[in-house]
């Protein structure tokens, strides 16, 4: 489904996400009107399968390289300079996130697609309750937006620890479910 340009929602080891083949146009500009955002201006990241898949997405320098592999797969999303591979949609800004999630569900959707997805995290309307966990309460509020909810269980609420490794200063950019303290 992914490769003939499905959209689909996905539970990570934070929230649940919606994304789509970095590859297909049309999936990522239907991800970025879902979201009500212009696909150029986006904060999308991408899920890769494992450390040797970011290099093709990303430059990482040394300092970046020993901190994911010791926290990925992980509750974090690295910021890092994009390389030429990322697509033409996508690279309009000269930086991307990066999440290894550690769960089998993402990282088993890019490995089968061969490359990452673009992951964009659920966000509730609701004044508490940031970020929707109850599949099923997906399902019914993005049914008919999306191809595919996958169910994983109840999500989780808090979203990834973004961390800002584009060089060789580590600057948080959002203090989430990673563990400040596991940086140092």
């Amino acid at each position: 489904a992914l490769r003939n340009g499905a959209v689909i929602i996905y539970p990570t080891d934070t929230v649940y996400g919606m994304g789509c083949d970095i590859h297909n146009t049309r999936a990522v500009e239907r991800v970025a009107r879902i979201k009500g955002i212009k696909p150029q201006k986006n904060d999308f990241s991408f899920i890769c399968h494992d450390l040797s898949h970011i290099a093709d997405y990303a430059r990482v320098g040394n300092v970046a390289f020993k901190l994911m592999k010791r926290l990925l797969p992980g509750p974090y999303t690295f910021v890092l300079d994009v390389s030429s591979r990322v697509p033409k949609i996508l690279a309009n800004k000269k930086t991307v996130g990066i999440r290894i999630p550690d769960h089998t569900i993402p990282r088993r959707l890019v490995a089968e697609l061969g490359n990452p997805i673009i992951t964009t995290s659920i966000k509730d309307d609701d004044d508490v309750v940031e970020y929707p966990t109850d599949p099923e309460e997906i399902y019914g509020r993005f049914q008919h937006l999306v191809d595919i909810v996958l169910d994983g269980g109840p999500g989780g609420n808090v979203a990834s620890t973004i961390l800002d490794v584009t060089d060789d200063d580590i600057v948080v950019l959002r203090e989430g479910l990673g563990p400040v303290d596991a940086l140092f």
